[in-house]
């Protein structure tokens, strides 16, 4: 795309201005921004115009789940299952690797936070470790797709050559970019960064397979006739991923997809739940529920709405694959974004200056027709890293990982 054609396109949308440091800039920041504009999906601005979002909730229902008692007593049958698949090779797995540290007071990609006292043990390591345990016992490797962000992609393909991907075979581990939405002041205007960099954020936890297809990556699975593929956050460092018990049970139960679930703490923990919305199986996120359904309870006295995700989902490839077409909802956030005034001042805001456009991946999950919520055992697969301190913190995650017998 040259000068003119990016103008065009630009004054067709009503986004001009993004040219207008244009001449300031040298030869490759003329070349990068010229590349950025190319790259613009103006599809996302008629939700704002249109004053449109993503559609409201619907009719919400309990979803039970497969309970650990229950898990238990059919283990042999969901691992024989289960290592058949590994076996083959026909299961994958997709890390969300996005996330800096910044909440920890840590100034680099998240995954390279040290958990370790007496040596070092970084999150990451502590996930490929975890996957090291399927790779011990079935003695074949599962494909790991990395997914990273703009901002932390080069650190962190760096940190797992420097580490050398901590024991995994790197023939079976494949790095991307998430996909990222231009940031939108309340104008409508797209806003600047700098002067040639336009603001964008990366485009939800349910823009991981979209940008896994958009990095030429299902070409890979095909070949290696990959028929699961699971996706996990990177801060829960207890969580085990891919494991023939958890795949077995999916692929018995036929599905479309399986959730990995704790039971609730309390009613009132802020922690998304499994439910049915509409039929489909969804999300209900915390601070949605209803009094009634915080408090709904069966016969036996158990919550009905009592499964928390935990970000640890298996997907049959071939559902995703019929799904990714379709207009999967956009949630339209209003953020507080950094970005470059009229007069070319950079800018930090106090308050909500914008919007940001963002897919979930609950959405991937009401767009199937069925779900497994697993139940595991919150003390041995749930150790999020969210906080410096307290609830949900390096505190607590060492102390589970001492509990589960790691040295630290």
């Amino acid at each position: 795309m040259n000068y003119q054609e990016a103008l065009t396109l630009l004054q067709r949308n009503g986004q001009e201005h993004l040219l207008r440091y244009y001449h300031e800039l040298d030869e490759k920041g003329k070349a990068s921004l010229l590349s950025q504009i190319e790259g613009l999906d103006f599809s996302l601005l008629s939700l704002l115009k249109e004053n449109r979002t993503a559609e409201g909730r619907g009719d919400f229902a309990p979803l039970g789940a497969l309970t650990a008692d229950e898990i238990i007593r059919q283990r042999s049958e969901f691992e024989r299952a289960g290592f058949e698949i590994l076996k083959e090779e026909k299961a994958a797995a997709v890390l969300l690797a996005g996330g800096m540290g910044t909440r920890l007071g840590f100034d680099k990609p998240k995954g390279m936070y040290n958990v370790g006292v007496t040596r070092d043990l970084y999150i990451f390591e502590c996930l490929i470790n975890n996957l090291l345990d399927v790779v011990r016992v079935t003695g074949h490797y599962i494909l790991l797709f990395v997914m990273t962000s703009e901002l932390n992609h080069d650190d962190t393909v760096r940190f797992f050559r420097e580490k050398e991907y901590f024991g995994y075979d790197p023939d079976y581990i494949r790095f991307y970019v998430q996909d990222t939405a231009p940031c939108v002041g309340f104008d409508g205007k797209i806003l600047l960064e700098d002067k040639g960099r336009i603001a964008v954020s990366p485009n939800g936890n349910g823009g991981w397979f979209t940008s896994l297809a958009k990095a030429g990556l299902l070409s890979l699975l095909k070949e290696r006739k990959v028929e699961y593929i699971s996706v996990f956050g990177v801060d829960n460092v207890c969580q085990r991923i891919n494991d023939p018990a958890f795949i077995g049970a999916m692929a018995l139960s036929g599905r479309d997809v399986a959730a990995k679930v704790v039971r609730k703490a309390d009613p009132n923990e802020r922690v998304g739940v499994m439910c049915l919305e509409d039929g489909h199986p969804s999300i209900v996120e915390y601070y949605e529920m209803t009094e009634d359904m915080i408090r709904l309870k069966d016969e036996n006295g158990n919550l009905l709405y009592n499964y928390g995700v935990i970000l640890n989902y298996l997907f049959r490839l071939d559902r995703l694959e019929k799904i990714m077409n379709d207009r999967i909802p956009v949630h339209v956030v209003e953020k507080k974004i950094p970005y470059l005034d009229e007069n070319g001042v950079f800018t930090k805001p106090e308050e909500p200056n914008g919007c940001k456009f963002e897919y979930l991946v609950l959405d991937l999950i009401h767009l199937l027709d069925s779900c497994l919520p697993y139940e595991v055992i919150r003390e041995k697969e749930f150790a999020p890293i969210k906080n410096a301190t307290g609830i949900d913190s390096v505190e607590s995650a060492r102390a589970l990982l001492r509990e589960n017998g790691i040295s630290l």
